[in-house]
């Protein structure tokens, strides 16, 4: 079996999800794997709307994108992820991909927080269609420190589960705080 990385682990569900046509949101592009892998699943028919709050991370996965000829489907934002609502419409998003910490390599101190993450989950689970599929990359120790985490977790641990499915993974022997991967299917 392959040593997964999270975002491997992660995209091996998003495969399975993402259909030519679909509307998908990339809701942290940082270095842009996964608006590539969005953009080649939904298509020529299909639109990523991708978001970040670091010029870096748009013109690095634009870069991206036109290095792997990615159909033109995409729109990158240099805005935050809590404003997905301005771009989709409730119950149109066959999925939405979130990578919770800072922009590798890039600026620290620019790191997802809390209070911007929540809402934008919240957010997100309210532009998903039915089946629709979220997943949650949740880095924490160090830098980003691990008042995200718990909130993030706290937050998908309270969802109605007569409206969601929530399931949480973890490396149980990894050191060093790793990563927590969660997936959300809206049912």
């Amino acid at each position: 079996m392959k040593n997964y990385q999270i975002t491997e682990w992660v995209h091996h569900f998003i495969v399975e999800q993402v259909k030519e046509g679909d509307l998908c949101i990339d809701a942290t592009m940082g270095k842009g794997n996964d608006t590539v892998l969005l953009s080649k699943l939904a298509g020529k028919t299909g639109k990523v709307i991708g978001f970040d709050i670091q010029q870096q991370a748009v013109d690095s996965t634009r870069e991206r994108l036109q290095r792997e000829a990615c159909p033109e489907n995409y729109e990158l934002l240099l805005v935050s992820h809590e404003y997905m609502a301005s771009y989709a419409k409730e119950d149109s998003v066959s999925c939405i991909m979130f990578n919770f910490g800072y922009l590798p390599g890039g600026d620290h101190s620019k790191a997802t927080k809390a209070v911007s993450s929540l809402a934008a989950i919240e957010t997100g689970l309210k532009l998903l269609k039915r089946k629709g599929l979220m997943s949650l990359c949740i880095y924490s120790g160090g830098d980003s420190g691990f008042e995200e985490r718990d909130a993030i977790l706290d937050y998908v641990q309270k969802l109605d589960f007569h409206q969601y499915l929530v399931i949480q993974s973890e490396y149980v022997n990894r050191p060093n705080n790793p990563p927590i991967p969660v997936l959300i299917i809206k049912l």
